[in-house]
C-alpha cells in the first residue's frame, strides 16, 4: 500500500493531483503506476502493485510521484519528487512498513512517501511430498548406485535455480526417500504451471557426482498425486541420442503429495524477528600478504578484493532486516599489536567491549584498518568464532531474534573436530551459518561442514538442523569483470537457504509469528510549516 503526506504544491489555485509510478532501479523497468487522486498534497492510493519477493536478492525500487492536473497534460505531468529504497527495506521495517523523504526537486521539500507490505496468501503453503526410484542406472564400477534428487524451479528467462535436494540413499537402484516438505514458492513462486525439473544423480564422495538422468513436472502436476501415484520416467539426453534402443534410465514414482498452510519467513519478519549479522573474516598467512596484489586481501585502488566483494554482497541484504544496523565483526588467525598475540576472535574495531560497527560500511572501514595493524598468521580455526555466536544466540529462544554468521576464508581449516562440534551444538539454536571460500582451494572440508549430502556429526552426535551453507566465491565471478553482478550472484545462493532454516528453528520450537503491531492505514498529515 502506497501513501504520501506533505508533498510540493505546484498548483496556484488548488492543490497537486498526484499520481506515483513505481520502477526496477537496475533495468529502469515500469511497473505500473497508481491513480491520480485530486486536490490533496496528503494522497492515500488504492492501487496494489505485487511484486516477486526474493529475500536472497537485492532488489532495489524505485518510486516516482507527479502532480497531474488534467487529461491535456497526462503525458507530461509535473516531477514531485522520487525515493530509492530496497524492496527487503519494506519488508524489514516495523510492521513491513517504511517511511521515505522524497529528493529531487533542488531546493524543495517534496514530502515523504509511506509503503507497506503484505504477502499473498499463496506463498503460505508448504507442500509435503515423498519420491522413491525403481531401475536406476547402475553408476558404480564395485556395488550400486547412491541416488538421490536435486529439484529445480524454473525462472521468467529459461535458467533453473536450485530449490530442494534429498538425502542420499546408499547402494540401491530402487531407493526411497523420506518424505519433504518444500514451501510452494520455493517450487514455483506460485505458478501452479511452471516447469519444475528433477535431476536424479549417483553420490561419490569426492563431489563428482554422476548425472543418472531427468524428467520434469510441475506443481499442479504433482498435486494430482494426492489422489493416485505419478510415475515419471527418467531420461538421460546423452544416452538417448547415442542409442537406438534407449527406453528409460530408471523411473520416479511420487507416492505421496499434500498441501498444508503455515507460517512463512516473512511472517516472522512482521512481527518483529531481527536478524543479528556477524562477521568472522580468515587473516591467516596463507592469504598471502596484503600489500602483495597476489594476495586475497589486496587493497587495490580500483576494486574490491573477494574478501570485501564477498562481505559486502551478503551484508548489505541481510541489514535490510536488523534495525540497529550494528554488527559484530571478528578477524581470526592473527598476531595482534603490540605483544604479538595470537587471536581467534578479535574485533575488527579494535574494541573488545563493543565489536559492533556501523552498518556493512562500518565492517568494511574496520576491516581495512585491521589490514593495516596485525599481522596475517595462522593457524585457521573456526570453532571460537562459531561458539561466540552461539552463546548470544543461546540466550534469546523466543524467536525474537536469529541469528547469522558469516565466515570468510581461503579454505584451510586447522580445527575440523572442534568445528563439527561446535556446529552440532549450535544446530539447536536460533542460528545459521554462511561460509564463502575465497581462492584456488579445494574446499573438500567446507563441503563436508555443509552437510547437504551427509549431516554433520560429532561424536555420534548428529545436528539437529542443516544450519551451514558453504559455497566457494570463485563460481560466481562474472568473466567480464563485472563486480556487482558477481555480488548479487553470490548473494542469491549463499542466502537462498536462511528463510528455511529460520523456518526450521520456529517449527521444531513450535514458535509462532508475533503480530504486527497495528496498522496505521491513514497516517495523520503533519502540521503544515508556517
Amino acid at each position: 500500500m502506497l501513501f504520501s503526506r506533505n508533498l510540493l504544491d505546484l498548483d496556484t489555485f488548488s492543490k497537486s493531483d498526484p499520481s506515483r509510478r513505481l520502477q526496477d532501479r537496475e533495468g529502469e523497468l515500469g511497473f505500473g503506476r497508481t491513480e491520480v487522486i485530486d486536490n490533496t498534497l496528503n494522497p492515500d492510493f488504492v492501487r496494489k502493485f505485487v511484486l516477486d519477493y526474493f529475500f536472497e536478492e537485492k532488489q532495489n525500487l524505485r518510486f516516482d510521484v507527479y502532480n497531474v492536473d488534467s487529461k491535456t497534460n497526462i503525458s507530461k505531468p509535473d516531477f514531485l519528487g522520487q525515493a530509492f529504497l530496497a524492496l527487503g527495506e519494506v519488508i524489514g521495517g516495523q510492521g513491513s512498513r517504511v517511511e521515505r523523504t522524497l529528493t529531487g526537486v533542488p531546493g524543495k521539500k517534496c514530502g515523504t512517501i509511506l509503503l507497506t507490505a503484505e504477502e499473498l496468501s499463496n506463498c503460505r503453503d508448504i507442500a509435503t511430498m515423498q519420491l522413491c526410484a525403481n531401475k536406476l542406472d547402475k553408476k558404480d564400477f564395485f556395488g550400486k548406485s547412491d541416488p538421490f534428487l536435486v529439484f529445480y524451479r524454473s525462472n521468467e528467462d529459461g535458467t533453473f535455480t536450485i530449490c530442494h535436494k534429498t538425502e542420499v540413499v546408499k547402494n540401491t537402484l530402487n531407493p526411497v526417500w523420506q518424505p519433504f516438505s518444500i514451501p510452494v514458492r520455493a517450487l514455483c513462486n506460485g505458478d501452479y504451471d511452471r516447469t519444475v525439473k528433477i535431476d536424479v544423480y549417483d553420490w561419490d564422495r569426492d563431489g563428482s557426482h554422476d548425472f543418472i538422468g531427468e524428467f520434469t513436472t510441475s506443481y499442479r502436476e504433482l498435486s494430482k498425486a494426492q489422489n493416485q501415484f505419478t510415475v515419471y520416467e527418467v531420461l538421460n539426453p546423452r544416452k538417448k541420442c547415442k542409442k537406438k534402443k534407449y527406453v528409460n534410465s530408471g523411473t520416479v514414482t511420487l507416492l505421496s503429495f499434500s498441501v498444508d498452510s503455515e507460517f512463512t519467513f516473512v511472517d516472522y519478519i512482521k512481527g518483529g524477528t531481527q536478524l543479528n549479522f556477524t562477521v568472522a573474516i580468515d587473516f591467516t598467512a596463507s592469504n598471502g600478504n596484503p600489500l602483495q596484489p597476489t594476495s586475497l586481501h589486496y587493497m587495490s585502488p580500483y576494486q574490491l578484493s573477494a574478501y570485501a566483494m564477498a562481505l559486502k554482497a551478503v551484508g548489505e541484504i541481510i541489514q535490510d532486516y536488523d534495525s540497529d544496523k550494528l554488527f559484530p565483526a571478528y578477524g581470526f588467525g592473527a598476531k595482534l599489536p603490540p605483544e604479538g598475540r595470537i587471536s581467534h576472535q578479535f574485533p575488527l574495531n579494535n574494541n573488545d567491549e563493543d565489536p559492533n560497527c556501523a552498518g556493512i560500511e562500518g565492517v568494511l572501514e574496520s576491516y581495512f584498518q585491521s589490514l593495516r595493524t596485525v599481522q596475517l598468521y595462522g593457524p585457521t580455526y573456526f570453532a571460537p568464532v562459531i561458539n561466540q555466536v552461539a552463546r548470544a544466540a543461546a540466550k534469546i529462544s523466543d524467536g525474537s531474534q536469529y541469528y547469522v554468521l558469516l565466515i570468510i576464508t581461503d579454505g584451510v581449516i586447522s580445527d575440523m573436530t572442534q568445528t563439527k562440534e561446535a556446529i552440532v551444538s549450535a544446530s539447536s539454536l536460533p542460528m545459521s551459518i554462511i561460509i564463502v571460500g575465497v581462492g584456488p582451494a579445494m574446499f573438500e572440508a567446507m563441503e563436508e561442514l555443509d552437510g547437504d549430502d551427509v549431516r554433520v556429526s560429532s561424536r555420534g552426535r548428529y545436528a539437529e538442523r542443516d544450519i551451514v551453507q558453504f559455497v566457494p566465491f570463485r563460481d560466481y565471478v562474472d568473466r567480464s569483470g563485472n563486480q556487482v553482478l558477481s555480488m548479487a550472484r553470490l548473494a542469491k545462493d549463499v542466502l537462498a537457504e536462511i528463510p528455511e532454516q529460520l523456518l526450521s528453528y520456529m517449527r521444531t520450537r513450535d514458535i509462532q509469528p508475533r503480530p504486527p503491531p497495528p496498522a496505521n492505514p491513514s497516517p495523520t498529515p503533519a502540521p503544515k510549516q508556517p
